[in-house]
């Protein structure tokens, strides 16, 4: 049998001009992933991430930190490997291009822009944000708003499905790390439950910076073994964005 552990990126900064960098909380929750996995001397066959900067980046203060989790620390990680697969679904595009559409058919969802664009400079703005992004979010997955410069929620599942086929391709044995984001990791487990499309988004709320969700594969099989495990990461390492 083969274990596959997915990892979200440390909390990036996503209100800022420049969404797509790890935030000081970030780095932290990265290296504590790294302490974790080198602790419990887990060592990779196969370390993929995805093309954003937080992914990446997430990937490589890990791996510096779990090789020197302890004195009797396992040996350095295999070289990660980018797998364009693994980014995100476009969350700027949605905000940018998709928003203003839905905004002009559905009434409820320009009051929910408009109180998001209120709360804004809160500190409490997420109050706000995310009840507007799940609303967008779901009027993307239906295919209810489209934008020739934004990935289609099929397109965003075709890749997803073909990162994961790839995984469940390597030999057996094999231990596989893939740092990506919450939406990737919410449709995965989607795909092992045989779930809805619906549910990916569902979980993909849940899913908290610097989680683990790990399964287990072999024989065409996918186990889906523990879902955005936290554990690791003390109370004021935690967020969601």
């Amino acid at each position: 049998m083969s274990e596959l552990i997915l990892i979200r990126h440390g909390q990036a900064t996503p209100f800022e001009q420049e969404t797509d960098r790890l935030s000081g909380l970030g780095e932290q929750q990265a290296r504590a992933v790294g302490l974790a996995l080198g602790t419990e001397a887990f060592v990779p066959t196969h370390v993929l991430h995805g093309p954003l900067v937080r992914q990446r980046r997430t990937a490589q203060i890990a791996a510096g930190a779990a090789h020197f989790a302890d004195a009797d620390a396992p040996p350095p990680w295999p070289g990660a490997v980018e797998d364009d697969r693994l980014a995100e679904y476009d969350g700027d595009g949605l905000i940018r291009d998709l928003a203003p559409l839905l905004a002009a058919q559905d009434a409820e969802f320009a009051a929910a822009v408009r109180q998001f664009q209120q709360r804004r400079d809160a500190p409490d703005r997420n109050r706000s944000f995310q009840p507007m992004l799940e609303q967008l979010a779901g009027a993307w997955q239906d295919g209810r708003v489209t934008h020739a410069e934004v990935e289609g929620w099929s397109a965003f599942r075709s890749r997803v499905q073909a990162a994961l086929g790839h995984v469940l391709g390597l030999p057996s044995g094999s231990s596989v790390l893939a740092f990506t984001s919450g939406g990737v990791i919410g449709l995965m487990v989607a795909l092992a439950l045989d779930a809805p499309d619906a549910a990916a988004l569902r979980l993909n709320w849940r899913v908290r910076n610097g989680s683990l969700t790990r399964f287990t594969f072999g024989g065409g099989r996918l186990s889906l073994d523990s879902f955005n495990e936290v554990a690791h990461l003390p109370p004021d390492l935690r967020s969601w964005r």
